[in-house]
């Protein structure tokens, strides 16, 4: 609410929340004169279909999504739209934080001359995030030529869907500023799991960004596909678990053999990789402890 930018709707959808939030929601919004609207789902949809229901009823020019645990610099929504209608770009993103409680870390985002050079080389080759929270979409690329829907009912890896729009985009521009923090709270948690749900939301997602593809106009498509895939996976060898090394050899094996041509990823995460397809898992296990309890807890955090 404290956003500089005025000419913004704020839609806020209610998934059967069980708690007193929307209650809570209500009396922060009476303190302020903004274009509001809440939507309430009878019953709890989850966050796909939480942003869907957003996307029926937003009316701007641009679409921006929030998540509901982390927050904004106060110029970010302007900031963003600016950078947009200044370039007539159809897909604007900004650098961002990283909050531990006591301390944060700036993320810086590359710099792209066009969509496709994004998408390549940022979201699938995995030099930049394809997260929704640090990107405004203009909103016909949602819906021409056709429609374009987060997965609902596969909450994990649901951001994938912002690949898919921005192989739409004409244009697109950074904004060379942190404007959004991302809570990190759960710096104690050293092996990060996964359901078999989670896993199986996460293979239906990639099955959808590799039809995407299928369908692509451009060049070295099965080069970036494999890289795609071995960044998927790549979390698992970062969990100090045995038991997800094993995933990472089990899902997409026809990956491993384009480990070494990926040349925007750290060499240190390459070796990684390679030791992974090697079998030397206690090396990996030995990394992941580091990066964990060494670089995260005490260098990121002093920055």
């Amino acid at each position: 609410m404290e956003q500089t930018f005025r000419d913004v709707e704020f839609i806020f959808v209610d998934d059967a929340s069980p708690d007193e939030s929307a209650d809570i929601l209500r009396k922060v919004l009476a303190e302020y004169d903004r274009d509001v609207r809440i939507v309430k789902h009878e019953f709890n949809l989850g966050l796909p279909r939480a942003r869907n229901t957003g996307l029926d009823y937003a009316k701007g020019d641009y679409i921006y999504h929030c998540d509901s645990d982390d927050w904004l610099e106060p110029t970010m929504l302007e900031d963003l739209y600016l950078a947009a209608s200044n370039s007539e770009a159809d897909f604007a993103y900004c650098e961002f934080y990283i909050d531990f409680g006591d301390s944060r870390r700036h993320m810086p985002t590359p710099d792209y001359p066009d969509a496709e050079t994004m998408v390549k080389e940022g979201f699938l080759a995995g030099k930049m995030k394809y997260n929704v929270w640090n990107k405004l979409v203009r909103r016909e690329l949602y819906f021409e030529p056709s429609p374009i829907r987060f997965p609902e009912g596969h909450s994990m890896g649901e951001d994938m869907t912002m690949i898919a729009l921005a192989m739409r985009a004409k244009g697109v521009v950074r904004v060379q500023k942190p404007l959004y923090h991302y809570m990190r709270t759960n710096l104690g948690a050293f092996t990060n799991t996964f359901s078999e749900r989670h896993l199986d939301d996460i293979r239906i997602n990639v099955d959808s960004v590799m039809a995407w593809l299928d369908d692509w106009n451009t060049s070295e498509i099965e080069l970036y596909k494999a890289l795609f895939k071995l960044n998927v996976k790549l979390p698992f060898l970062f969990s100090g678990s045995f038991k997800q090394y094993r995933l990472w050899h089990n899902w997409y094996p026809e990956a491993n053999a384009y480990i070494g041509c990926n040349t925007f990823l750290p060499r240190r995460t390459l070796l990684v990789q390679q030791c992974a397809r090697l079998h030397l898992y206690p090396l990996v296990w030995l990394y992941a402890f580091t990066v964990n309890h060494l670089y995260y807890r005490f260098i990121s955090r002093a920055r």
